[in-house]
């Protein structure tokens, strides 16, 4: 069973920094492409960042780009999102998620395993 569990989220000013963490259990975390998505209040969830099995390529939305920075770690089943510069737009749930089999990618439809998403709130 897959579970993906986000942590790291909560109220920052704008301005501030935040580094999200989403640890997986139930697959080989190391092969698997990760993916970090948002959902603003009344608005549909967007792709934030999404990188490759072993942190050789990744992928930003422009609205994070020079600003976010997804990583990883397989030994510790851990993917990573610093968040700097943060603004008041960027108040969000934040969800990691996997697929299997496929690369790395923006497209949230491609995804099948999801984590239960984290609050990032920034204030003006």
């Amino acid at each position: 069973q897959v579970q993906l569990v986000e942590s790291g989220g909560g109220l920052v000013q704008a301005g501030g920094s935040l580094r999200l963490a989403c640890t997986a259990s139930g697959l080989a975390f190391s092969v698997a492409p990760m993916g970090w998505f948002r959902q603003p209040p009344g608005k549909e969830r967007e792709f934030v960042a999404a990188i490759n099995w072993n942190g050789g390529s990744s992928d930003y939305s422009n609205f994070v780009k020079g600003r976010f920075t997804i990583s990883r770690d397989n030994a510790k089943n851990t993917v990573y999102l610093q968040m700097n510069s943060l603004k008041p737009e960027d108040t969000a749930i934040y969800y990691c998620a996997t697929r299997t089999g496929g690369p790395a990618t923006g497209n949230s439809w491609a995804y099948n395993y999801w984590g239960q998403g984290t609050q990032v709130t920034v204030s003006s």
